[in-house]
Order: C-alpha cells, then structure tokens, then sequence
C-alpha cells in the first residue's frame, strides 16, 4: 500500500509540474504576443503574461516575468516554482518564448 501511495502522489507532482510548465509557456506567449505589435508600450508584453498568469490560478508558484525587446525581437521569460503536492517537493520552471517586433520596412 506505501507503494500505491507514493507512485500516486509522484504522479500528480509530475501532472503538476507539466502544467506548470505549460501555463508559463502560455504566459510567455502572451507577453510576446502583446510587446511584438508596432508602437507597443514598454512593458505591454508583461503586464499581459501577468494577467495571463493571474487568471490561470495558483500552478505556478512565485511567478516572475521579463520581457526584452529590441528593434527587431521580442524575448519574454516565465519562471516560478510548480505546485507542490508532496510537502518540500517543487520543481523549478522556466520557460521563453521569442518573436518577431512588428515593423515597417522598405520593399
């Protein structure tokens, strides 16, 4: 029976920490999606991860985001900690995305 018990808990940590990566993932493609369009304010791309983040609930624990942009790129980066169903067991996430800035250019 500790056995059952321990792959059980196991697997909902693992479930756990892959949504953790994908609602970061997620929230990075926002905030990419948001600071990439022309004329986009400064910090346009965070504010839209934390929304994001903010209304998928509590599987990402700590969350931080960075957004980068230059003239021709926009870089946004997620990370936090999964949420923990095993007490003192959660895993580190971290998760980019990368896209192009919107822009005028000459034929």
């Amino acid at each position: 029976m500790p056995a059952v018990l321990v792959l059980l808990f196991s697997s909902v940590q693992i479930a756990a920490w892959f949504v953790a990566r994908s609602t970061a993932m997620h929230a990075a493609q926002s905030g990419v999606n948001a600071q990439r369009v022309l004329d986009a304010p400064a910090g346009a791309g965070e504010a839209r991860a934390k929304h994001f983040l903010g209304a998928a609930g509590d599987w990402l624990v700590g969350a931080k985001t960075t957004c980068a942009a230059t003239a021709t790129e926009v870089t946004c980066t997620v990370t936090g900690k999964s949420l923990s169903v095993i007490p003192a067991v959660r895993f580190d996430v971290r998760q980019t995305a990368h896209g192009t800035a919107e822009r005028w250019t000459n034929p």
